[in-house]
C-alpha cells in the first residue's frame, strides 16, 4: 500500500505567497488544508477563509518498486497511448518531433503537452487512475474528484515515490475546494476496479447495451454521399449476423461547425431521408458531430467570433490542424449553448438520428479559466451535452475519459485505427494521439476494465476487406479479435456484401469472441498475449505487434 510522505500546498492571497509542506491538516488565517485518510480513501481538501489563488497542490507517496512490476497510467484523452510499462520505460512527449511540425500541425493541442513536463527518464505519468501490477496483484490509485480538476499521477520509479498533482494552478478560490481525493486500494483486477467505480458511485446508463454495426469513416473518409451509404447499408443488412447501428461519419456537412448546413450535392434528399432508410432497415441511425469545435472556413467561425474560447491574449484557441484548422468553442457562452441545443434537437427529433458520435471533445477544456480548471470545464461540458442529447445514445470520442464516466453510453478508448499497422517510422516520433492500429489495439487491451463500469468501450473499427488497406491477414485478424474480446462496440467500415467465404467464416468466429472474458494480458515490444475464457474453457492467444 502507498504510504503518505508529504503534501505540498502553495497559494497566494493579495501580494503574499504561502507554502505548506505537511503530513497532517494545517490551519492558517487565510485557508486550511485538511488531510484525511479513512480506509482506502485519502483526501487533501482546502477550506477558504478568504479568497486565494492556488499555485500547487501535490501529495507524495512512498512505494518500493520491484523489477517485475508493470505500471499502467491512463493517458490524457481517448486517443492518448495507454499501455502497461516496465519500471525502466520512459514516455516521450513532443521532444522528438521537429519544432516546425509541432507548430504547423498544432500537435501540442491534442494532449497534455502544454501543461505537463516529459522528463528524459525515471518518470511515467498519466491522468485520473492507474495501477502497479505485480503478477495478478494490483496496487490501484484513482481520483474521486476529477470534476474539480484533473489529477496527474506520476511514478518516479528511480525514487520509489508516486506523486499526485491536482491540475489547478492559477485557480481562484472564493470558497472551499475539493482537491486531491483518491481511492488507494489493493487486490485482484476485478476487486480494485469494482471498488473504484462503487466508490465513485458511477453506474452504467441503462440504455447502454452492446452494439455492432457500421461506420462510414474508414471506408470513405469525407467522401460520402447518399448512394455510397445506401450501398453499404444493403451490404450490412445482407449478413447473417445481427447488426444494430449504421453510423454516418464526417463529410455530410459543408464545414465542421456548420452541422445543419448539409452538402446538397452529396445528400440531395437531406439527412432525414437517409436516417429514415437506416431505420427502415431495422438499424439505429447514427451521426458524427464535433460540437465543441469549428474549422476556420466555417460560417460559425467567421460569424460568431464571440463563441470561440480565447487565450490570455484574447486570441482564439486552436484545437489542432484537422480540416482547415479548428478552434475551441466556449461552453459558457449562452448563445452558443442555445445553438447546440437547437442542433441536437434538429438532429434527433427532426432528422431522426438516435446515436450521436461526439468527437474532438477535449478541445472544450484546452484553456483553463481563472474560475474553472480543465477538469471542471470538461465535466460541465459533458453534463451539458448529456442534457442536450436527451434519450439519444452518445458515443464519446477524443475526450478525457473520467469526464465521460457515467455520462456517455459508449466511449472510444483508443486512437483511430489506420489502414496500415503503425505508420511510417518518422510519424511514430509525433504526438501520443497519432493514428495507429497497433496503439489502438494496446489501448483496447489495457483500458478494457472500463467497459461495463464507466460506459461500454468502443475500441474503434475492424477491417477485413482486401482493397484500400495494407494490413496483412494476421493484422486484420488480430484487430478484429481484440476488438471483439475487449470492447462492447464492434463496428466495421467494410461493405460486408463484398466479403469472401473466408472473411465470412472469420466474422462468424469474431462474433463468438464477443462473449469472451479477458483474464489477463501482457505485452512487450514484439508480442501481445491474452488469456481469456469462453464458456468454461480457458484459451491463450498470442499476436505479433
Amino acid at each position: 500500500m502507498l504510504k503518505l510522505k508529504q503534501v505540498h500546498f502553495s497559494f497566494s492571497a493579495g501580494e503574499e505567497t504561502f507554502f505548506v509542506s505537511t503530513c497532517r491538516s494545517v490551519s492558517t488565517d487565510i485557508a486550511d488544508l485538511e488531510i484525511h485518510s479513512v480506509g482506502d480513501v485519502f483526501s487533501a481538501d482546502i477550506r477558504c477563509k478568504s479568497p486565494i489563488r492556488i499555485k500547487k497542490l501535490t501529495a507524495v507517496f512512498e512505494h518500493e518498486f520491484s523489477a517485475i512490476d508493470k505500471i499502467f497510467l491512463n493517458g490524457y484523452q481517448s486517443w492518448t497511448d495507454s499501455t502497461e510499462h516496465s519500471v525502466t520505460d520512459r514516455m516521450y512527449g513532443l521532444e522528438r518531433a521537429p519544432e516546425a511540425a509541432v507548430k504547423k500541425y498544432a500537435l501540442n493541442r491534442y494532449g497534455d503537452y502544454d501543461f505537463t513536463s516529459y522528463v528524459p527518464e525515471g518518470q511515467l505519468h498519466g491522468w485520473s487512475y492507474g495501477y502497479i501490477r505485480t503478477g495478478e496483484f494490483f496496487c490501484f490509485i484513482g481520483s474521486l474528484s476529477e470534476d474539480t480538476g484533473f489529477t496527474k499521477i506520476t511514478a518516479e520509479t528511480d525514487g520509489n515515490v508516486i506523486i499526485v498533482t491536482k491540475d489547478c494552478e492559477g485557480l481562484e478560490l472564493p470558497e472551499d475546494y475539493r482537491g486531491i481525493d483518491l481511492l488507494i486500494t489493493e487486490g485482484t483486477e476485478k476487486e480494485v476496479f469494482d471498488r473504484y467505480f462503487d466508490t465513485l458511485g458511477i453506474k452504467l446508463r441503462k440504455e447502454a447495451v452492446p452494439i455492432s454495426g457500421y461506420t462510414s469513416w474508414y471506408r470513405h473518409y469525407q467522401n460520402i454521399n447518399s448512394d455510397t451509404l445506401i450501398t453499404d447499408l444493403a451490404g450490412l443488412t445482407s449478413q447473417k449476423h445481427r447488426s444494430d447501428v449504421f453510423q454516418i461519419d464526417d463529410g455530410y456537412q459543408t464545414a465542421v461547425g456548420d452541422w445543419l448546413s448539409v452538402d446538397s450535392s452529396k445528400f440531395p434528399d437531406g439527412m432525414k431521408s437517409i436516417a429514415g432508410n437506416i431505420a427502415s432497415a431495422g438499424l439505429i441511425p447514427g451521426l458524427w458531430l464535433a460540437p465543441m469545435v469549428c474549422e476556420e472556413k466555417s460560417l460559425l467561425f467567421n460569424e460568431h467570433p464571440d463563441w470561440l474560447v480565447k487565450d490570455e491574449n484574447g486570441d482564439p484557441v486552436k484545437g489542432g490542424s484537422n480540416w482547415s484548422g479548428f478552434y475551441a468553442l466556449d461552453i459558457y457562452n449562452n448563445e452558443f449553448r442555445d445553438h447546440i441545443r437547437s442542433i441536437f434537437r434538429t438532429v434527433t427529433e427532426e432528422w431522426g438520428f438516435r446515436l450521436l458520435k461526439l468527437d474532438f471533445l477535449y478541445a472544450a477544456c484546452i484553456q483553463p479559466r481563472p474560475d474553472r480548471t480543465r477538469g471542471q470545464i470538461m465535466s460541465d461540458t459533458m453534463s451539458f451535452l448529456r442534457e442536450c442529447a436527451g434519450d439519444a445514445l452518445i458515443l464519446g470520442c477524443g475526450v478525457p475519459l473520467a469526464s465521460a464516466f457515467g455520462k456517455v453510453d459508449y466511449c472510444r478508448i483508443g486512437c483511430d485505427v489506420s489502414l496500415d499497422w503503425n505508420d511510417k517510422p518518422h510519424m511514430r516520433l509525433l504526438h501520443r494521439e497519432r493514428v495507429s492500429t497497433r496503439n489502438s489495439i494496446l489501448n483496447s487491451v489495457f483500458r478494457r476494465q472500463l467497459s461495463g463500469r464507466a460506459f461500454l468501450n468502443d475500441p474503434d473499427v475492424f477491417i477485413l476487406r482486401s482493397d484500400n488497406t495494407s494490413l496483412t491477414a494476421k493484422q486484420k485478424k488480430c484487430l478484429a479479435e481484440v476488438n471483439a474480446m475487449t470492447g462492447d462496440v464492434l463496428f466495421t467500415s467494410d461493405n460486408a456484401a463484398e466479403y469472401s467465404d473466408e472473411q465470412k467464416k472469420l466474422i462468424h468466429g469474431i462474433m463468438k469472441l464477443r462473449s469472451a472474458e479477458v483474464i489477463s494480458a501482457e505485452a512487450d515490444d514484439k508480442f501481445l498475449r491474452i488469456r481469456f475464457s469462453l464458456g468454461e474453457k480457458v484459451y491463450n492467444a498470442q499476436y505479433r505487434i
